[in-house]
């Protein structure tokens, strides 16, 4: 064997290294075995396989070993020189679940799906390892995201057959999305609807333009909830669903979200972003049915507003 052969993709135990792995995105649906042998070339069937049984394998950061799993389009297949670890979810946050869908209360520092930096500790692996836990035929598709920063509620879809209606008709399906965002200082304005235009940089990063054609329209309601001396409890909607809307809209008349390094410099008193999805409510694109999905403010809100811990 050559030593200077990286294309061996040698096993150790450990999360996926970003710096150490290939990555491949899926254009049409196929099995996973085949997917493989086509992307690697230089790999023998019995060399793709190992890597597999090997866990060198991963979806969207989760870590899969058969050789029929059934990839979907736009899967992030990854393939590590490193062995991935698989952990047990026993306390996973589950708010609903049934045989089409899986929402969860994400907790404040889980990104949702891998990032270029991040491939391993997602909330699509932890909920791929769950539902695989049941059956490892099972898999789950991104249906939405939220950021990093921001907990509460997140849904993820079991087949791709729903995630595709789900997606497909997302504005027109989503009656209601609320946020909490806590914000520096006391708000002119107790209750107003925020419409702007929002296109985005080279670095990635959303900002608010007077161009038309450049940005895409975003719209948001907002209402004070409360307020000490230094800042305001707001209950947030949104009538668009636009990359980092209220963090740039509410920064953009002078009132950051608490913790936001990405779009200002506020205080950060929480030690985490001042933002939580409280609440998604939707029409079942096929049974018309409403679906209402909560989770309740945390914590850390409360104590900065309420002498109770309850509200």
């Amino acid at each position: 064997m050559n030593k200077n052969d990286k294309s061996k993709l040698p096993s150790h135990k450990g999360e996926v290294d970003p710096k150490n792995i290939k990555e491949f995105l899926v254009h049409e649906p196929s099995e996973l075995l085949p997917f493989l042998l086509k992307k690697l070339p230089s790999q023998s069937r019995n060399n793709v396989k190992r890597i597999l049984a090997n866990r060198q394998v991963a979806v969207d950061g989760a870590p899969i070993t058969q050789f029929d799993f059934l990839l979907a389009k736009e899967d992030v297949v990854i393939v590590s020189r490193n062995a991935i670890t698989r952990k047990t979810r026993s306390n996973l946050p589950v708010i609903f679940e049934d045989e089409e869908f899986i929402v969860i209360d994400k907790p404040s520092g889980l990104l949702s799906v891998a990032s270029d930096k991040i491939k391993g500790r997602t909330a699509y692996r932890m909920l791929m390892d769950y539902v695989q836990q049941k059956d490892r035929h099972n898999r789950i598709y991104v249906v939405h995201r939220l950021d990093e920063d921001t907990s509460g509620v997140l849904m993820v879809a079991k087949n791709e057959d729903i995630r595709n209606a789900l997606q497909k008709n997302w504005s027109d399906i989503v009656t209601s999305r609320g946020y909490y965002a806590i914000v520096e200082g006391i708000m002119e304005k107790k209750e107003d609807v925020l419409t702007d235009y929002l296109a985005e940089n080279s670095l990635n990063l959303m900002y608010i333009t007077k161009n038309h054609k450049l940005g895409k329209e975003c719209i948001t309601r907002y209402k004070v909830v409360a307020e000490t001396k230094d800042f305001s409890l707001l209950d947030v909607h949104l009538s668009t669903g636009r990359k980092n809307q209220i963090r740039v809209q509410l920064g953009n008349i002078g009132h950051y979200v608490i913790g936001d390094d990405k779009y200002g410099e506020p205080a950060d008193p929480i030690k985490r972003l001042g933002l939580h999805a409280y609440e998604l409510t939707l029409v079942h694109p096929i049974k018309k049915k409403e679906y209402r999905f909560v989770s309740p403010m945390p914590d850390e809100f409360k104590a900065m507003f309420f002498k109770k811990k309850t509200i």
